[in-house]
């Protein structure tokens, strides 16, 4: 599993209707994507639940890095930058996903959170702590999924989690689900990734 996420952060004043009625339009043109295992079409909004900024910031889980590059070298993703500029793509190793008890449910909200790995600490033991909190997590009331990734380029933890409802059982930036491409969600593979 891989995990990758760009951030599109807009003027205060942008009508983010604008990013919405894309959404609406291009939104399902991933939903049968090879490789994919997930995309949210995920939006902050200045002021509306604790945003500070507005901004466009779709999270994707790839099953294959073959899909995910189709995706980025194929011309899928030359649209946006030709609309927006193109941004930097940040790339994660997937450590560990699980599905959560409200999988069923639509996605409504979710939860990204970077962390730091600091100098000196057993990795095995961070990582090891990383999934326990997939697990954690996951277990929560209306969580729909949970997953954790590495950059070790980076040294960064990403923590990502999917919600039914506004009041998640995670710490990090809160941000509406759009919509949600998952062709391959089912075989992103679960638990601890090595």
């Amino acid at each position: 599993m891989h995990a990758m996420q760009y951030e599109l952060t807009l003027p205060a004043d942008y009508d983010m209707g604008i990013v919405r009625g894309r959404v609406a339009r291009i939104g399902h043109l991933l939903d049968d994507w090879e490789g994919l295992g997930l995309k949210t079409y995920l939006l902050r909004e200045r002021g509306v639940n604790g945003s500070p900024v507005n901004q466009y910031a779709p999270f994707y889980l790839w099953n294959t890095t073959e899909g995910m590059n189709a995706f980025l070298w194929g011309g899928a993703f030359q649209g946006l930058g030709d609309d927006f500029g193109r941004p930097s793509v940040r790339q994660w190793s997937g450590l560990a996903h699980e599905e959560g008890g409200a999988a069923g449910a639509p996605a409504r909200f979710a939860v990204r959170r970077r962390q730091r790995v600091p100098d000196g600490v057993e990795l095995a033991e961070v990582m090891a702590e990383a999934v326990a909190e997939v697990t954690r997590l996951a277990g929560a009331d209306g969580a729909v999924l949970s997953a954790a990734a590495v950059d070790t380029s980076r040294w960064e933890l990403v923590h990502f989690s999917l919600w039914e409802q506004d009041t998640p059982k995670a710490d990090g930036d809160l941000f509406e689900v759009l919509h949600m491409s998952a062709p391959g969600r089912d075989r992103l593979p679960r638990g601890r990734q090595w």
